[in-house]
């Protein structure tokens, strides 16, 4: 097996032992409840509801032909996840150190009605402002077309001014793995999702690597399972979270908040800090293995550059 698939089955198989598998539910998608509430209630009338399936012939392994297909789209991730440069690199640094520093005293109400990590967002955005980088929260808003249905999606930009002129964007999602999670997905798929990055730190170009990759794990996965892709995981409703048009926001208004609401974030909060610690711990632990990717990566990319005459 390729040491990119070796790689990525390690860090998933780590993921599972420590309790910090992806598909355990519980992220926080910004997308409107309603709307999705719609979506999978008209999804579960055409394709049939849970209380018509045969549980008997869910599949929690994966056939042959699923894990060869799962398999290489595992040494995509691994590539992509070590094809970062310096600047990507630091900042991801930055974003888990300033998770890990929040607590529940750094979490404000920044929004009428639920707050889906809202006030995690601003708070980061807060500390990374302070620490020198163009930092804010980005609101997505997209209407329904054909098969794609409408929804939206809160996330962060930070703008990188490199010293040629021009300027970069990359993007900063808190919960990537959430985005991802299906229903009765096979190891190899809970493996993927595991190998993911807890917090995305990219450019949007990467980012549509990503979801390509994902999209096509979900279908082989729920495939071996004889189920349908949901519409809200399909490729062009997942590309519309990031793609689409958006309002840049700095300084909100902070509002009065529950108690019920501020326990629910902190534990959001809680969960998110626990992941970027274990997903510290399996780079540690494979950092060995990544250097050599990353010189294998290197060595690639000098061999298939075009030649230069002098």
């Amino acid at each position: 097996m390729d040491c990119g698939v070796c790689a990525a089955a390690a860090t998933g198989d780590f993921w599972v032992r420590m309790g910090g598998g992806g598909g355990g539910g519980g992220g926080f998608s910004h997308e409107s409840e309603h709307d999705l509430a719609a979506m999978v209630s008209d999804f579960l009338e055409n394709n049939g509801s849970s209380g018509g399936t045969d549980h008997s012939r869910y599949c929690s392994s994966d056939s042959d032909s699923g894990l060869c297909d799962l398999a290489h789209l595992a040494h995509n991730i691994s590539y992509y996840k070590l094809s970062v440069d310096q600047y990507e690199s630091d900042l991801l640094a930055v974003v888990n150190s300033l998770m890990l520093s929040m607590s529940g005293t750094d979490l404000h109400l920044v929004k009428s009605g639920p707050c889906n990590a809202s006030c995690i967002r601003f708070s980061l955005v807060k500390l990374l402002r302070l620490s020198g980088y163009d930092a804010v929260v980005c609101s997505s808003k997209w209407q329904g077309n054909g098969k794609v249905p409408g929804g939206d999606h809160e996330y962060i930009d930070v703008v990188n001014y490199k010293a040629s002129g021009g300027s970069e964007r990359l993007i900063i999602d808190i919960d990537f793995r959430s985005h991802f999670e299906i229903a009765r997905a096979v190891e190899s798929y809970e493996r993927l999702l595991s190998s993911l990055p807890v917090v995305y730190v990219g450019s949007t170009k990467k980012l549509k690597k990503f979801l390509q990759v994902m999209v096509e794990a979900a279908r082989s996965s729920l495939k071996q399972n004889s189920m349908p892709l949901p519409p809200w995981r399909s490729l062009a409703y997942l590309q519309a979270k990031w793609h689409s048009s958006y309002e840049r926001q700095l300084n909100p208004d902070k509002l009065k908040r529950t108690t019920s609401e501020h326990k629910q974030c902190i534990g959001h909060l809680k969960r998110l800090q626990s992941l970027v610690q274990s997903e510290a711990e399996v780079d540690r632990l494979l950092k060995p293995i990544n250097s050599e990717n990353n010189r294998r990566l290197k060595f690639e990319g000098r061999k298939h550059s075009p030649i230069r005459t002098v």
